[in-house]
């Protein structure tokens, strides 16, 4: 791997198992002492093998949350948070009551690791790792441990990391929910090596990194504004481009602005605007292009109203519907298809 990964917000690392995600995360970390090469945080060299220069994990300017929690158990929650932060020889600015109010952690504060919920858990490690004055956070999957529940108590902390304590996170995931609902970037990591890198929602729709985002999954990001809710009917009205988006009910207030994943296949196409249907999301679109695959499949582009959309339908669909580039259709999106997504700010 050769590259400068830009520090802004949330970078995500993604890939499937084995793809060297978190052996990237370590190298950088520190933990990796086989590892040959360079690694630098800005203008300081952390690693160079051409001066002979190896800083250890405690030297570099990194707060890490892993996948397990890895906390003490001999310790209490105020003790484990304590650990990193008595020991940091720069605080950067962040304060103790700062992240136990900013992670909602002073109820758990004189609480052993073991009467904790999986979420807490996590939650103290991210603390934890905050208190020790890093300049970069890197966390390794910390939510793949947890259940949907928990995962959904724990994303909404991991969000506002950057602004609350302006700290870039690079963040290893093989789940695409929580890139959308986290990363504006991406690295996508295949085989040890970067197969791309740059806006999610690009990525996510481009068909030559499908064998790294995977094709069942590849579809579209879409950024959307929160337009009112639908109480009687549990349905939320979003406002995508031009469009009108019905989505089962979320909490974010009117004027939020989210992103959520469309899938390819999910998205029908129409010539003619049905009538009659139970579908409620209908979006009026124009065809951009059309890859036809090699099996029954092609794959279509579509521009809403300066957003792009992918739609997966048949070749037979393609030839049976007249289709092609420039023609006006209607893209047709179930509500249920996003049925608990994380949803992003």
């Amino acid at each position: 791997v050769e590259e400068n990964i830009p520090l802004e917000n949330v970078t995500a690392l993604f890939g499937e198992s084995g793809s060297g995600k978190t052996t990237l995360l370590r190298i950088i970390a520190g933990l990796e002492k086989k590892a040959w090469g360079k690694v630098a945080l800005g203008k300081t060299y952390w690693q160079n093998d051409e001066t002979k220069t190896f800083l250890p994990p405690h030297k570099r300017s990194i707060g890490y949350v892993f996948q397990d929690n890895r906390l003490f158990n001999h310790l209490n929650v105020e003790g484990n948070l304590r650990f990193g932060y008595d020991r940091s020889d720069a605080k950067n600015g962040v304060r103790f009551n700062d992240v136990v109010d900013a992670l909602d952690l002073s109820n758990l504060l004189l609480r052993t690791p073991h009467s904790l919920s999986g979420g807490e858990k996590q939650l103290v490690s991210i603390g934890r790792a905050l208190l020790s004055g890093p300049e970069l956070l890197l966390m390794d999957e910390p939510l793949s441990a947890l259940d949907a529940k928990r995962k959904a108590e724990v994303i909404p902390y991991i969000e506002q990391l950057p602004s609350n304590f302006s700290i870039p996170v690079l963040y290893v995931t093989h789940n695409l929910e929580e890139v959308t609902r986290l990363a504006p970037n991406m690295l996508l990591i295949s085989e040890g090596k970067i197969a791309g890198k740059g806006k999610v929602e690009k990525l996510l729709e481009r068909i030559d990194l499908w064998s790294v985002t995977g094709r069942l999954a590849a579809g579209s990001v879409l950024n959307a504004e929160v337009k009112t809710h639908l109480s009687d009917w549990g349905m939320t009205v979003l406002t995508v481009a031009d469009h009108e988006l019905r989505i089962p009910a979320i909490s974010s207030p009117p004027g939020t602005f989210v992103r959520l994943r469309v899938q390819a296949k999910d998205v029908a196409l129409a010539t003619q605007k049905p009538v009659g249907l139970s579908i409620r999301n209908i979006l009026s679109a124009q065809i951009l292009s059309i890859d036809i695959e090699k099996d029954i499949f092609a794959e279509v582009l579509l521009d809403i109203g300066g957003t792009n959309l992918r739609a997966r339908v048949t070749r037979e669909a393609v030839d049976d519907l007249k289709l092609a580039t420039g023609r006006k259709v209607y893209a047709l999106i179930k509500s249920v298809a996003f049925e608990g997504q994380l949803f992003a700010k």
